[in-house]
């Protein structure tokens, strides 16, 4: 049994992502989820409020674009950011508003956890399936206006 602290996570999602990554993150050792928010406009309260070492944002959040807190709570603790899309720039904007993760939806929660434990630990975690289609987006997307001029 280990005696470090485990790592306190907020997880802002939808009630329904929530509840199933909570549950599979119930199950991983050293990871305790201390804080839920639904919407965009409840991550910095919790955050305040609860201290997490990580917070875990849907990029796709109801009424907001998840990199939105992005600023607003990078100081306060490492943030992971789950998304489903690859669009043009996603991953350089999340690198620039001081994401430390970037991971699909659709991960086993072994990856998540992975990915927790790594930005609590001070690294990065980028999903190379999701980085790659975004790089791969962009490119197409810059091949394209080149084409144009």
């Amino acid at each position: 049994m280990s005696t470090a602290s485990p790592i306190s996570v907020l997880l802002a999602a939808d009630e329904q992502t929530r509840r199933v990554l909570a549950a599979l993150l119930a199950m991983e050792e050293g990871i305790d989820v201390v804080a839920e928010a639904g919407h965009g406009d409840e991550i910095a309260e919790a955050v305040g409020r609860h201290r997490p070492d990580v917070a875990v944002l849907d990029a796709e959040l109801t009424g907001v674009d998840g990199l939105a807190y992005a600023p607003r709570i990078g100081d306060h603790c490492a943030i992971v950011v789950l998304t489903s899309i690859g669009r043009p720039g996603y991953l350089r904007r999340a690198m620039a508003v001081g994401v430390r993760g970037f991971l699909g939806k659709e991960a086993p929660a072994e990856e998540l956890a992975a990915a927790i434990r790594k930005v609590a630990a001070g690294g990065r975690y980028l999903d190379t399936e999701l980085s790659s289609a975004s790089m791969a987006t962009e490119e197409a997307v810059r091949t394209a206006r080149q084409g144009r001029l």
